[in-house]
């Protein structure tokens, strides 16, 4: 569990909000981390890792496609 803050928003925001069913403390969170880019960057780092340890053979097996097959692009690029 966070520590408690005080947010002020003005009403029709927090209604619109509410009714959409979005998690403020979530959503807030959210934008923090996109803006703080070294904010949680350990929990960050070790969500990656495990996604790509998750992840490992699809991520091979498309690389290897792109090896051997190049990419679908190859012939369109001007540069």
């Amino acid at each position: 569990m966070g520590e408690r803050v005080t947010v002020e928003l003005d009403a029709e925001a927090l209604a619109a909000a509410r009714e959409a069913g979005i998690d403020l403390s979530e959503l807030l969170t959210h934008a923090l981390r996109r803006r703080l880019p070294n904010l949680h960057a350990a929990d960050r780092a070790e969500e990656a890792r495990k996604w790509y340890e998750e992840n490992k053979a699809s991520v091979d097996a498309y690389n290897k496609i792109i090896e051997t097959e190049g990419l679908f692009s190859d012939g369109m690029r001007m540069f």
